[in-house]
């Protein structure tokens, strides 16, 4: 690889790592396993790097490759009796007040518990749907499935979700009448 190819995945990699470490733990759960997701599809970009004819639309095929390397890890003997239960340290938000902090970080718990539960495809289609903000179609090439899976994926994973959080419905942070911004 020539200077100029490694500068410029090195500088792809430094902007959109903090977003791929996102998705991943959407996905999976764990910032440490999200971390070894990041790392190694990255390392699988770079491995595709000089064969990429367009750097410029990278996104959909490193998020391809993201989800395709959580799905293969999920798939790993070792990793389906292995479960975290260790907490997630929350960063405080400094303009809201003590109450409101304690709201949004219950409704972050229960809403990402809930998201855990799901199953891949119908987690994958939420992460990338709604904390990803992709388009319809834009998940489909993401997932490797039609326009219509998506949607059903879609459908299916917010009924399991208002299902999980039906119980919760009394819960301060779900019957509050202002709205919450985004719980990621």
């Amino acid at each position: 690889m020539r200077r100029q190819e490694e500068q410029q995945f090195r500088d792809f990699a430094a902007r959109e790592a903090r977003s791929l470490r996102r998705t991943a733990y959407l996905l999976c759960g764990d910032w440490h396993l999200a971390e070894d997701l990041m790392q190694t599809a990255l390392i699988k970009v770079y491995r595709a790097w000089t064969r990429l004819d367009r750097h410029d639309e990278l996104h959909p095929f490193v998020r391809r490759v993201l989800l395709r390397t959580w799905l293969d890890e999920k798939r790993k003997p070792w990793r389906r009796s292995e479960q975290s239960f260790a907490t997630v340290p929350e960063v405080v938000d400094p303009a809201a007040g003590p109450e409101d902090v304690a709201d949004r970080l219950h409704l972050r718990g229960l809403v990402h518990g809930a998201l855990l539960r799901l199953p891949p495809r119908q987690r994958a289609t939420l992460v990338l749907r709604f904390f990803d903000d992709l388009s319809i179609a834009d998940t489909a090439v993401a997932l490797g499935c039609s326009e219509g899976n998506v949607k059903s994926q879609t459908a299916r994973g917010l009924s399991a979700l208002r299902g999980q959080l039906g119980r919760y419905r009394g819960a301060p942070a779900l019957s509050g009448a202002r709205p919450l911004g985004r719980l990621s």
